[in-house]
């Protein structure tokens, strides 16, 4: 899907590529929405595309489960979001993201 055989190896690692890929904004979950981190816009999961994601599994830690995910946004703005999965996950940001759709972009 959206993984790379050359992947980043942590989440530091695949935020900065995800950055370097075009997706610079932080992104959070408010109130059943998205919000970018730096001017407060919503992003509604309606007009969401996850455009790459990484997924990391702690093989000593399981606190260090983790995805990274490259959203883009039908009004424009383009950003990274992190969250934990398994027993960790977020269930706001489950519920937000349950029907977004996955469509890869190239590297």
């Amino acid at each position: 899907m959206g993984e790379q055989t050359d992947r980043p190896s942590d989440v530091a690692s695949a935020v900065d590529e995800l950055t370097r890929r075009g997706f610079p904004e932080n992104l959070r979950v408010a109130d059943g929405s998205l919000q970018v981190v730096r001017t407060g816009e919503r992003l509604r999961p309606e007009d969401l595309v996850i455009r790459a994601y990484y997924r990391f599994e702690g093989v000593s830690d399981p606190d260090d489960l983790a995805i990274v995910y490259g959203i883009e946004s039908k009004s424009g703005p383009r950003g990274v979001l992190v969250d934990a999965f398994g027993v960790y996950a977020d269930p706001a940001l489950s519920a937000v993201l349950q029907d977004v759709p996955i469509r890869p972009t190239a590297p």
